[in-house]
C-alpha cells in the first residue's frame, strides 16, 4: 500500500515468530536504528501462563487471550500517542495476528523464520528463559506463516542479528516509507 493510503502515521513493527527465532535479538537489533519505544511481548503474559509454559505444557488458545489483548492495548497506547513502535510477540496463528491488528491500523509484521535445526541449537543454547525447548514443536505445529494478505514481511532468520534486523529494515522502507530517523 503506498504511503499515502496508509491508515495511520505511525507504525508499530511485530516481530514474529516461533521461540529461538531471534526475534526478541532482532527487534532490539531494529529499535537500536529507529530509536522507538521497545516492549518484549512475553513481559505480558500473566503469570499463569508462565508458571504453565516453565513446566513444559503448551499454551491453548484461551491461555493466550488475555496476553495478545494486553500486547493489542501496549499498541492502541503508542497509536493513541502518535508514536511508533516495535514489540516482540509470536503470533503463530492469524487469529492471534488479527486480535493484535484488530482497531490498530499500524501494525506491520516481521516474521522471522529459521530452520527447525537452527531453533533447535539456539533454544539449546539459551539459559535464563521459562519456554523450554521441549514446547518448539507444538510451536512449529502451531505456527501459521504470515499470508501475503496480512500487513508484513517473512524474512530469513539466517545470519547475525544485524543481517536479519537490515532486512527487515530494507522492507519496511520499501513498503512504508520509515527509514532510520522517522518517526
Amino acid at each position: 500500500m503506498p504511503n499515502d493510503e496508509l491508515p495511520t502515521s505511525t507504525i508499530t513493527v511485530v516481530v514474529m515468530g516461533v521461540s529461538g527465532s531471534g526475534k526478541t535479538t532482532v527487534a532490539q537489533c531494529m529499535n537500536e536504528v529507529l530509536g522507538w519505544p521497545f516492549a518484549e511481548g512475553d513481559d505480558f503474559h500473566p503469570p499463569a501462563n508462565v508458571e504453565k509454559m516453565s513446566s513444559g505444557t503448551p499454551l491453548t488458545d484461551i491461555d493466550r487471550t488475555p496476553w495478545l489483548e494486553a500486547v493489542a492495548r501496549w499498541i492502541g497506547e503508542q497509536e493513541a500517542a502518535g508514536r511508533s513502535a516495535i514489540v516482540t510477540c509470536s503470533a503463530l496463528k492469524r487469529a492471534y495476528r488479527e486480535v493484535l491488528r484488530r482497531d490498530h491500523p499500524s501494525v506491520w509484521f516481521v516474521h522471522v523464520r529459521s530452520s527447525r535445526d537452527a531453533l533447535q541449537h539456539r533454544l539449546a543454547a539459551r539459559s535464563g528463559h521459562y519456554m523450554p525447548a521441549s514446547l518448539l514443536a507444538s510451536q512449529l505445529e502451531t505456527l501459521e506463516p504470515l499470508e501475503d494478505d496480512e500487513p508484513g514481511i517473512a524474512i530469513s532468520g539466517e545470519g547475525s542479528p544485524d543481517e536479519v534486523a537490515a532486512r527487515a529494515l530494507d522492507a519496511l522502507d520499501q513498503e512504508r516509507g520509515i527509514s532510520p530517523g522517522s518517526k
